[in-house]
């Protein structure tokens, strides 16, 4: 009965709130609604200008297929590549074709025109991908019979045929919501209450460390719960987005990470005396477990020694377990592995906010 009403209490602490219950609604519906067409990592709308050094009939289709392909924006043609580089050195463009002179004498005799391309490799994602792009084109214009084995080359993409890259980012983005709803909210609960000093009148009742500490969990893994079913309500309804797999191993999944970062935020919470300073460790942590989680990037392009904090930090097991259930279908044979490590970690966790507060006798 202790822990029903303790639990009651903090119920009534979110209610009373002005703030807090329209953060848990507004929040995941604003992230699930905006995110998924902002946090975009294709590389699209690449501007190309081009310094046609031949003027033939060659060249000039060169020209008009690269203003063709939509992954491209023409920017028009330069008289010189030093005009052209200008254009990338003011930020106009991002690449530079330089089609040279006797192009299409080249082509004529059999030789294998030299076209220059330059790009702006500041973001390098952009400038090595949009080269890319731009030399698939060159060579196939200049090599027809290369063009013709591509088309002969069949590619079957599993699990995600369209490359919708919403249904990449979709699971990534319920990490993030429960990593943000599940961690800082209880990083701000007991600190908050040793500032206002409500604290002290918990500590000289005889409630245990595990019935408090429950009670500050209990309510977190219902707000996950709500937040995740909001989530996936909206991946319906806005992209027409479902998971392929078993929707109740997500829901296990939720659980588990936010007895984690529930636990985690209740640490942080026990060792810090102020917001500001609850905030602030919260944030390096946090940071810290998301970019190395695989969520953008992935694991196994990181240094080997960076590799190795994947399999202490929860998000990873998170994210690759839920993409696993929601893109390619896989059942709980799939993630046993994800389930049990997440489930020990935050079990661990958990324990560990239990024995760190510190309940005056």
């Amino acid at each position: 009965m202790t822990l029903k009403y303790l639990i009651q209490k903090e119920f009534t602490q979110i209610r009373r709130n002005a703030f807090l219950p329209r953060l848990i609604v507004v929040f995941p519906i604003m992230v699930m609604c905006v995110m998924p067409w902002v946090m975009n990592m294709e590389v699209k709308n690449v501007v190309v200008a081009v310094v046609d050094n031949d003027r033939s009939v060659q060249s000039q289709r060169l020209v008009h297929d690269i203003e063709a392909n939509h992954y491209f924006v023409f920017h028009g043609q330069r008289g010189t590549y030093a005009e052209a580089l200008k254009d990338i050195e003011h930020g106009d463009a991002d690449v530079v074709a330089v089609i040279p002179r006797h192009y299409s004498k080249d082509l004529a005799t059999g030789h294998q025109p030299q076209v220059l391309i330059a790009a702006n490799a500041v973001n390098g994602t952009k400038g090595a991908i949009g080269s890319a792009y731009l030399s698939q084109i060159v060579t196939a214009n200049a090599n027809p019979d290369a063009s013709a084995i591509q088309s002969k080359v069949s590619t079957l993409f599993l699990y995600n045929k369209r490359l919708n890259f919403k249904l990449f980012m979709i699971p990534a983005l319920l990490a993030i919501v429960m990593m943000l709803m599940t961690g800082f909210l209880p990083a701000l609960n007991i600190v908050g209450e040793k500032e206002t000093g409500t604290i002290e009148q918990i500590n000289v009742t005889p409630v245990s460390k595990w019935a408090f500490i429950l009670a500050k969990l209990v309510p977190y893994w219902v707000i996950a719960l709500f937040v995740i079913t909001v989530c996936l309500l909206l991946a319906w309804a806005v992209y027409g987005i479902t998971p392929v797999g078993p929707i109740w191993l997500i829901f296990v999944l939720a659980i588990l990470l936010a007895l984690f970062f529930s636990s985690f935020g209740l640490l942080i919470s026990n060792y810090s005396d102020t917001m500001q300073q609850a905030i602030f460790v919260m944030w390096f942590f946090v940071v810290i477990m998301l970019l190395l989680s695989g969520l953008f990037t992935p694991t196994r392009s990181m240094p080997w020694w960076s590799y190795l904090t994947t399999y202490v930090n929860p998000m990873s097991y998170f994210v690759e377990a839920v993409r696993t259930v929601f893109i390619r279908g896989g059942s709980l044979a799939s993630i046993w592995r994800q389930l049990l490590a997440l489930g020990g970690i935050a079990l661990l966790m958990a324990v560990w906010a239990v024995q760190s507060y510190k309940k005056n006798s």
